[in-house]
């Protein structure tokens, strides 16, 4: 068997890994999830990781020489705590360090969305769109909301380790109060959480966004609200991605990005609020699925 690589993306709800031959095939060996179930604390979501590779190790009968994590969160440059997470038990932590003691092995750890953004421009959908794209912006619209940048293909960093943050931005200072300690921010509008959250609040209900979108198209009048107001702020959000990057693709992926109606209506709502008078950005469903970020980070 050709060399492996090993990747782990850590999610909201559940952590992804899987197990790649090395290039230039990069054929999927194994893909196995297991719950973050976050709400254990750190620890117990550092058990989950130690759970999965050895669930990996058993399934391909191989052991990593080492492993790439994708995490919703950054390193900081300085203190090598993760900070910027919305799985807030990790905010804080060491988490390289102590997952290298863990499993024993070295761990490359990225932000989530950098490799989703990286997998979707080498092995997913934007080749099938753009030759050597000038720039890429990669969308994660899932428990959180963040993105990735990619320009001549390389992952753009940035000073802070921040760049391609937008879910973090404010889209409307009447919005509701983030995790992050600001008021409106981008998250708190487009994440699958706070939109479950404002369909309970108009209609008394409590359903999840597969529920909440089945109802739009069955023409549910609390559903079609929430989607209205989702797409109204997408355009609002993904205009200044585009005024600022301008990028030559957009790839949407989490589990709203699956979301048909994101590029049904998305791109006239966006084009409303955009600096330029024609709208050619591409935007596009990730071809490597919601599994793109776990690749990306089996890349590293």
């Amino acid at each position: 068997m050709a060399d492996l690589c090993w990747g782990i993306d850590m999610g909201g709800t559940k952590i992804e890994g899987v197990v790649l031959e090395s290039k230039p095939n990069f054929n999927i060996i194994s893909r196995l999830r297991v719950p973050t179930e976050q709400a254990g604390g750190y620890d117990h979501v550092l058990d989950q990781f130690k759970i999965l590779v050895d669930m990996l190790r058993e399934q391909t009968g191989k052991k990593p020489v080492r492993i790439g994590v994708g995490t919703p969160g950054i390193i900081d440059t300085d203190t090598q705590l993760i900070k910027n997470s919305n799985t807030q038990c990790i905010i804080g932590k060491p988490m390289k360090k102590d997952l290298e003691k863990l499993l024993g092995i070295e761990v490359r750890m990225a932000n989530d969305a950098n490799c989703f953004a990286m997998a979707e421009t080498h092995l997913g959908v934007v080749p099938d769109y753009v030759i050597n794209p000038e720039s890429v912006f990669g969308v994660i619209m899932g428990t959180g909301v963040g993105g990735g940048i990619v320009v001549h293909g390389k992952v753009l960093n940035g000073k802070h380790g921040i760049s391609g943050e937008w879910g973090h931005n404010c889209l409307d200072e009447s919005g509701e109060l983030c995790y992050c300690g600001r008021r409106g921010c981008v998250e708190t509008f487009l994440a699958g959480p706070w939109t479950e959250k404002y369909f309970h609040k108009i209609s008394g209900e409590q359903k999840s966004m597969k529920d909440i979108y089945r109802l739009y198209q069955a023409g549910d009048e609390f559903a079609i609200q929430t989607i209205d107001r989702l797409i109204h702020y997408f355009g609002k959000a993904v205009a200044v991605i585009i005024n600022i990057i301008d990028p030559d693709i957009i790839v949407f992926g989490g589990g709203l990005g699956n979301l048909d109606v994101l590029y049904e209506r998305g791109k006239p709502e966006v084009k409303k609020h955009l600096f330029n008078n024609d709208l050619k950005t591409i935007f596009a469903k990730p071809k490597l699925g919601d599994s793109a970020g776990v690749i990306g980070a089996a890349l590293l």
